[in-house]
């Protein structure tokens, strides 16, 4: 009997110049690092984007996505390489330094009637800034009635469709305390659906870190965890001082917990716990900024 031989996309090969190609690109699109023990991977969450062009090479793929007619291609191109993973208050030490020591300052912000602004930059599936909003809610319920905005932003498309649903499996949900998923999450069928209460304090946006960030108002506090991790030390040194320059004067950052500021932001940051920082005020300023601050 006969055979037909595959000719699929999944019977081609990623050559190492179509990944010079692709790896540059996403380089100069995204900041994301690909070295060259990437390329399995590259290659197998590409695959599908071949199928969907008709595209019967990745060499041939790597020449569309980096010409002109390639602009709409290259933010699918960025979304089958991102790897979005999260959870529930994940890393729960930054959640309890936001409800211990951040809140009390936010509120009283709040009753001179200034607007709070918190920033989750790379929120993936929005678990994180879902997070934010129900720690509001329990521990801060005040600022739910005020100027109280979440800005949840991510470079990749598709992830910002399924985080702005905010529909959630039983395994997703766990990380949620028992109570608090009674209070703000809905059943319906086999998912668990965010209620409209936490996303009317939600604005999703997608953003590219690396490129412009058009926000007015500076920020109270900013979530970046886990995301700086994917871009080289000169990237990362580039985004320090903007991620300064968004926080208000007595803001709070937080970063993943294989992450850190790096030295060349020294006298821009200090550190306030794990992976949790606070702008200096002064250059020349010694002494901690919040005296009472605890290694969570």
């Amino acid at each position: 009997m006969n055979t037909v031989p595959n000719t699929g996309p999944q019977a081609l090969s990623l050559s190492d110049a179509a990944f010079a190609q692709i790896s540059a690109l996403a380089r100069a699109e995204a900041g994301l690092i690909l070295p060259a023990s990437k390329i399995t991977m590259v290659q197998s969450r590409l695959r599908s984007r071949l199928t969907a062009l008709n595209i019967t090479s990745y060499e041939a793929y790597a020449k569309f996505v980096a010409g002109a007619e390639g602009d709409v291609e290259r933010r699918m191109m960025i979304s089958a390489l991102t790897t979005n993973v999260s959870h529930f208050f994940r890393e729960n030490h930054h959640f309890e330094i936001l409800r211990r020591d951040a809140f009390p300052e936010l509120l009283q912000q709040a009753r001179k009637g200034e607007g709070i602004r918190i920033w989750s930059a790379g929120c993936s599936s929005g678990q994180e800034p879902y997070s934010i909003a129900m720690l509001i809610h329990e521990y801060a319920p005040e600022l739910v009635g005020q100027d109280t905005l979440i800005l949840a932003s991510d470079i990749d498309p598709k992830i910002m469709e399924a985080a702005e649903a905010g529909a959630y499996s039983e395994q997703q949900i766990a990380g949620i305390p028992p109570e608090m998923q009674k209070k703000y999450l809905k059943k319906n069928g086999t998912q668990y659906h965010v209620s409209a209460n936490l996303k009317k304090m939600i604005r999703f946006r997608e953003l590219n870190l690396i490129g412009n960030w058009p926000m007015r108002m500076k920020f109270d506090v900013i979530f970046c965890r886990n995301v700086v991790i994917y871009f080289d030390s000169e990237t990362q040194n580039a985004l320090w001082p903007r991620f300064r320059n968004a926080l208000k004067p007595n803001g709070w950052f937080f970063l993943g917990h294989s992450e850190r500021v790096a030295d060349t932001a020294a006298n821009d940051f200090q550190s306030v716990g794990m992976t949790a920082y606070r702008p200096i005020q002064n250059r020349n300023q010694t002494q901690s900024i919040l005296t009472n601050a605890r290694e969570a």
